[in-house]
């Protein structure tokens, strides 16, 4: 790639870790990013809690159906709580909602410093789109297929590296519970709907659930066949954001690194490639029942 290609200053030149399906939403805590005193924080309210109701880690993960060590390790700052987690702590010790408040402290805390700005900018878009052609998207994907990635990835995630990224991920989901809610498109390869990632079962629990996400209002998943002969895609996959305010930035995903885009000439080419994938695509009825035949094969 050229440095006309890339462009020059601005948001366009921020470089964020690559997504190969497993790095976009991570939950690990990195002590140096400004976020750990946020769960460091929020883990030793959590355990003062916990000791003015005179009851041990492992009372209180009983009554949550969490284990003494995942208390432990919240308390210790070491691990971000899930918003179940919050609520359900918050109701056994009686916190009246200053735990469960503390969900919107974490929000931001649930994305690695790299990423935090294309998370912000991914819930404040009121469109979506994007093109993918190795896996599903991450908003589309089940906790156990994401979870199957993750356990894929080389070099290997601790098991609870691979715990705190496959939360990260489901996190994100929130965007199709927002009211009024996003416009949501996706592009997905052929081959992201036949290649049964996981094995059978979760390959089809994987192909229920984008038939389930695939019917909303909101969203429109189209397939790209594999015989196509003429495909605009063939640049890789992206991203591309829209916000109220007329503008627009793109997602730019490679091997090892990713950037975002915002020169306007750039997004303008996304949008343009985008624009013309979808039309080279299946249309969103067509792949819905693209999408069922599948399911039946599987």
């Amino acid at each position: 790639m050229t440095d006309e290609d890339r462009g020059s200053g601005g948001i366009e030149d921020l470089v964020f870790l690559a997504t190969d399906g497993t790095d976009d939403a991570d939950q690990c805590v990195d002590l140096e990013d400004d976020s750990g005193a946020v769960i460091a924080a929020v883990g030793r309210q959590i355990r003062l809690w916990r000791e003015s109701a005179g009851l041990r880690a492992k009372d209180l993960g009983d009554a949550i159906g969490y284990g003494e060590n995942q208390v432990y390790k919240v308390e210790g700052g070491k691990r971000i709580p899930k918003p179940e987690f919050l609520d359900r702590a918050d109701q056994v010790l009686g916190a009246g909602g200053k735990i469960a408040a503390m969900k919107k402290d974490l929000r931001e805390a649930r994305y690695p410093k790299k990423v935090r700005g294309l998370a912000n900018l991914e819930r404040a878009a009121v469109e979506f789109g994007a093109y993918d052609n190795h896996n599903l998207n991450g908003l589309l994907q089940t906790e156990e297929y994401a979870r199957a990635l993750y356990e894929m990835r080389r070099p290997s995630f601790g098991r609870d590296e691979i715990d705190r990224y496959v939360a990260g991920r489901m996190g994100r989901q929130e965007i199709f519970d927002r009211q009024p809610p996003a416009m949501l498109t996706f592009v997905q390869e052929e081959v992201t709907v036949r290649r049964p990632l996981g094995g059978r079962t979760v390959a089809r629990r994987q192909l229920e659930h984008l038939l389930e996400i695939g019917r909303l209002r909101s969203v429109e998943i189209q397939v790209m066949p594999t015989d196509r002969e003429d495909h605009a895609g063939m640049g890789g996959q992206f991203q591309l954001l829209k916000f109220g305010d007329g503008t627009a930035v793109a997602h730019w995903e490679g091997q090892l690194f990713n950037r975002l885009v915002s020169d306007p000439k750039q997004v303008r080419i996304i949008e343009l490639r985008y624009g013309i994938i979808r039309a080279q695509a299946l249309t969103p009825r067509e792949s819905l029942a693209f999408i069922e035949k599948v399911l039946g094969e599987t």
